[in-house]
């Protein structure tokens, strides 16, 4: 495999509607299958299709995994519209979680017969970029057996709290959705939820462990160079 390959579009976002974000991973997800598909009818097995890679916010938001209970959504459909926070059912792995404003929400949606077919393998690899980055503010977090994601004293049943949810879809290798990092997010959005149908272990964010609010762009230049040394990608406007 050369290296242009490896190429990866990024596009940062910015603030945009979950629906919105939605639509445009699909667009790119159906794209990337097409052409793979085109590529393998026409015998070009050493050839890939482009992969892509968003940053975004959303406005206020739960999602719900195809796999989730509805029970763990708190609020009935009056309330969520009196607070103005959006719900959708999607087609994701994982159960309910929130979006919002100073979460920084990764869509990769990557080709990983460019990488390697291994879901696991692909998960881990996006906890790991998480780690790495709260590392690098001085925060230890790790996993926890069993379960998505990334938590802050994970082995503590009393003081587990997650930091950074993750949930994909993936066909023909191709991946969608993502994770959700917790860095000046107002949690008490999650007080209206069982998040990720997880009811005895807490959320936080670096805001909250850090007891400070923390430059997002700068949170986001970190996630991006541990991403690239763990996927040994290029990351393209």
């Amino acid at each position: 495999m050369n290296d242009r390959e490896k190429l990866v579009k990024f596009k940062d976002l910015g603030i945009v509607k979950y629906n919105d974000a939605w639509d445009l991973q699909e667009v790119l997800f159906s794209e990337t299958i097409a052409q793979k598909i085109v590529l393998r009818t026409n015998a070009l097995p050493e050839s890939y299709p482009q992969s892509h890679f968003l940053f975004c916010e959303h406005p206020p938001v739960y999602t719900l995994g195809k796999s989730g209970k509805p029970e763990n959504l708190l609020l009935a459909e009056a309330e969520l519209q009196e607070k103005q926070i959006d719900y959708h059912r999607i087609n994701r792995g994982g159960d309910i979680t929130f979006h919002g404003p100073g979460q920084i929400v990764g869509y990769p949606i990557l080709d990983l017969d460019q990488f390697f077919t291994d879901i696991h393998k692909y998960l881990r690899y996006l906890e790991e970029a998480v780690i790495l980055t709260l590392r690098d503010y001085e925060i230890s977090a790790d996993r926890v057996k069993g379960l998505t994601g990334v938590w802050i004293d994970g082995h503590d049943t009393q003081l587990a709290r997650k930091i950074c949810a993750l949930g994909i879809k993936c066909s023909r290798w191709v991946t969608m959705h993502g994770f959700a990092f917790n860095v000046n997010t107002d949690l008490g959005y999650f007080d209206h939820i069982i998040p990720c149908g997880i009811d005895d272990k807490g959320v936080t964010s670096m805001e909250k462990e850090l007891n400070r609010p923390v430059d997002m762009n700068e949170v986001k230049e970190k996630l991006q160079f541990h991403l690239t040394h763990l996927f040994g990608w290029e990351l393209i406007s």
